[in-house]
């Protein structure tokens, strides 16, 4: 029997050739429409990752404004100003998304000048379902449109952080609305906008490396906050009465939401499901544990106690420092970018803010501001082409990013950038001021602020303070 076996093993496969042979004649032949079709079906099934990815990124984008900001910023104010600071994160997502629609897009993304876009998406004329191969190729036009609209949302928002308490809502849409148009727009588009000076992907004149918005996001929004709060002077009673925040639990929650938002916010800054976009996500992980730690150790030795406000406003630190860099930067240095965030910031809030005095009341400055200014210079110490490598030449062909060891070049082109940014933030949100407050006034009254915005401006409370 084992002989019969042995010997149906060895010949099984001289029987079976006839069979294998008559099926591979009668086998349909390889045709270049076949491989055109498989070709397709594969771009298809890429196109639809992508698309799911952005959109995913999207959300989660839209989520670190609301609830995220509204519940970190919420948690930090007095119980008489918990409603009114909300509400002015949650306007953003309203009057920014119809700003946006209009006339927003077009100004960040067509393709103008060296300074802004022009009017070629007015009203969205031309963003549909095909994508825009300048930006993202394989996603829709909307998609790309809708996952930028996110970023447009949470910047304004931000710089609320600083006027915090103390700022009128009539006065607060309308500093917005021109802050959009002054400001961000024209960042936006020299930074990631077709022929934008400062784009690194697009031929820009002076190449600076922002891959998800440390100099559009951060910088201008912290700049911008540190001036409204020198502008509007101190809160009543800021230094002889105590302002501490009243939720701290809010505060945590919303710290936590941030952190994950953020992985949209960086890895989605790939605009694709993509090798580059895992790269982004760890890199942001990475910098916003290290922060954490480090602004931790720092108050510790410095105060005698590591505080749960420390530590979620140290990993806040750590994301904004990544932010640029996220899609540029290995994990080790990831880590060494966070660390300095959080050592960075630390000082910036709980030591230099107290030396000058002026009220910057939810730390918009000392966090993003200080930390998207080093954020961006670090990146241009730590950037790799071994991450990132599909910048483009003036003919579209994808090339290396030409770094060198030392990067020297590259750092004086991210101080550039962030110097125009800062200068940028700071005349803007100067003349804008100047505007809304001939107009029709900043602050509130003395009555209105010691009753707090909550009732002076909406007419509601969170809490019944008389309780």
């Amino acid at each position: 029997m084992k002989t019969l076996l042995k010997a149906l093993s060895t010949a099984s496969p001289l029987l079976l050739a006839p069979c294998v042979l008559a099926q591979a004649q009668t086998a349909a032949p390889v045709t270049p429409e076949k491989i055109a079709a498989l070709e397709a079906a594969v771009q298809a099934a890429q196109s639809a990752g992508d698309n799911a990815w952005m959109l995913t990124s999207s959300a989660l984008v839209l989520m670190m404004t609301a609830p995220g900001l509204a519940l970190f910023y919420g948690g930090l104010v007095r119980k008489k100003n918990i409603l009114g600071t909300m509400m002015q994160s949650f306007m953003m997502m309203a009057l920014v998304t119809v700003l946006w629609a209009i006339f927003g897009y077009s100004l960040a993304f067509g393709e103008g000048s060296a300074f802004m876009g022009d009017l070629r998406y007015l009203f969205l004329a031309g963003v549909g379902a095909a994508p825009n191969s300048d930006y993202a190729a394989t996603i829709p036009h909307q998609t790309f449109m809708v996952f930028q609209l996110m970023f447009a949302i949470i910047t304004p928002a931000l710089i609320t952080g600083a006027f915090a308490e103390r700022m009128k809502f009539s006065a607060m849409l309308a500093f917005m609305t021109l802050w959009l148009i002054l400001v961000y727009l024209p960042m936006a588009h020299m930074v990631w906008g077709k022929g934008g000076m400062l784009n690194a992907f697009l031929g820009g004149s002076v190449p600076c490396f922002d891959f998800a918005g440390g100099t559009v996001v951060h910088i201008t929004s912290g700049v911008s906050a540190l001036v409204c709060a020198l502008y509007m002077g101190k809160r009543k009673g800021y230094g002889s009465e105590p302002m501490k925040p009243h939720s701290l639990v809010l505060s945590f929650i919303g710290a936590a939401l941030l952190w994950v938002g953020w992985f949209g916010f960086n890895a989605g800054s790939a605009l694709g499901a993509s090798s580059l976009a895992t790269s982004a996500f760890v890199a942001t992980h990475f910098g916003a544990a290290a922060a954490a730690i480090g602004w931790l150790v720092a108050e510790w030795m410095h105060n005698g106690k590591p505080s749960v406000l420390g530590g979620i406003s140290g990993a806040v630190a750590g994301l904004v420092a990544i932010t640029p860099g996220s899609g540029f930067v290995k994990p080790m240095p990831a880590l060494l970018i966070g660390l300095a965030a959080g050592l960075v910031c630390y000082f910036m809030v709980a030591i230099l803010k107290g030396k000058l005095g002026y009220d910057d009341s939810l730390d918009a400055f000392g966090v993003h501001g200080a930390g998207g200014t080093l954020g961006a210079i670090l990146t241009g110490v730590f950037a790799t082409n071994e991450v990132n490598n599909a910048l483009k030449d003036s003919a579209g062909n994808a090339q290396a990013l030409g770094l060198v060891d030392g990067n020297g070049g590259q750092v004086i082109n991210q101080i550039i950038g962030s110097a125009i940014a800062w200068g940028l933030a700071i005349v803007g949100t100067l003349i804008i001021l100047k505007i809304c407050d001939m107009a029709f006034g900043l602050r509130v009254t003395s009555e209105e602020e010691i009753t707090g915005l909550d009732l002076s401006m909406h007419g509601e409370e969170a809490y019944n303070l008389e309780s």
